[in-house]
């Protein structure tokens, strides 16, 4: 069995770290940098995951939901919050950053899961031109100029939180009744209707949950930035978020984290190569999709991400599999 203590002492000992290495500058302001961006993006690559991995659909516009959260979280503490309450009033704008995305969300998924197939990542797709056009011709909030003002309110401690958070609550989803009807879907959607799942409400809920996830990391994000600009959430950041799903592995938390590190380090590693590490990274996806089509994680857990009763139930589903295998054996 895993060792279930092992999450709760990493939990502890990152939450320790992320009060200790900005206090004592235990690591480079640039480092410190990097880690940020890394939890922003495993928050984005993690709520794709639970649409385009677990539930078995593709969509393209995660950026238009993140930009959505930036925007209005930034609007929150710049223009209404009263001034000097940014640092207690951050949390809400977050909070009301993933929930504006979240009502958009909504908007998107209840025509689009009315058909079946490739076409909600057309209308995603659409949707994510359809939001940085929006912005771009809002001269309110800057326009295509981009929108300013925001404090640095994105800490290491708060990305460490709300990383943490989003991961419990997708893992805790992923493994629950609600999870598995997600899952059914993956697998076959006619047969999950025919087994009374609500495949409809399941993919709304999922969809929605999805999207308040990208809204606090746009939020997080824009607040980090402290600038933001229409064309930052373009398909190219929504590319970025896919490669982060599809390189760690479909279907796996764990892949997710694997997959949104990996590829944020070796674009700072990669940065002296300019333009060209741009070129480099989809060749590597390439190359992963050829040789290892699900991902570096595809469809598996770190043990103790897993819960328990699950491990026990495979543990006893590999066991009755071995014991059929070795009595048609010996009948043969």
């Amino acid at each position: 069995m895993a060792k279930r203590w092992l999450l709760p002492v990493l939990l502890a000992v990152s939450l320790a770290l992320s009060f200790a290495i900005p206090h004592f500058g235990l690591l480079d302001k640039y480092v410190q940098l990097v880690l940020m961006y890394v939890g922003i993006n495993i928050i984005l690559a993690a709520s794709l995951n639970l649409i385009n991995g677990y539930m078995g659909e593709f969509s393209v516009g995660h950026a238009g939901f993140m930009a959505v959260g930036a925007y209005i979280a930034s609007i929150l503490t710049v223009n209404v919050f009263p001034a000097g309450t940014g640092v207690w009033m951050f949390p809400l704008a977050v909070i009301a950053g993933g929930l504006g995305a979240a009502l958009v969300g909504l908007v998107v998924a209840i025509p689009s899961f009315k058909t079946r197939g490739d076409y909600l990542a057309i209308v995603t797709l659409a949707f994510n031109m359809i939001v940085k056009s929006v912005f771009e011709n809002i001269d309110a909030i800057g326009g295509p100029r981009g929108f300013l003002g925001m404090e640095k309110l994105t800490t290491l401690p708060w990305i460490f939180f709300w990383t943490a958070l989003s991961v419990w609550i997708i893992r805790n989803l992923v493994y629950s009744n609600f999870g598995r009807g997600v899952l059914s879907i993956r697998e076959d959607e006619i047969a999950s209707d025919l087994m009374s799942v609500n495949t409809r409400q399941i993919k709304l809920i999922a969809f929605v949950i999805s999207s308040f996830f990208a809204g606090v990391a746009g939020a997080l994000f824009a607040h980090l930035l402290q600038f933001i600009n229409p064309r930052v959430f373009d398909i190219i950041k929504s590319t970025d978020v896919l490669i982060m799903v599809y390189l760690g592995g479909i279907g796996s938390i764990a892949g997710s984290i694997l997959g949104a590190t990996i590829y944020t380090v070796l674009l700072e590693v990669l940065r002296p190569l300019g333009v060209w590490r741009m070129v480099f990274m989809p060749l590597v996806l390439v190359v992963l999709m050829i040789y290892r089509p699900r991902g570096i994680m595809g469809l598996r857990e770190f043990r103790w991400f897993v819960p328990a009763r699950d491990l026990l139930a495979s543990a006893l589903w590999r066991n009755a599999k071995r014991k059929g295998v070795a009595d048609a054996s010996a009948a043969s």
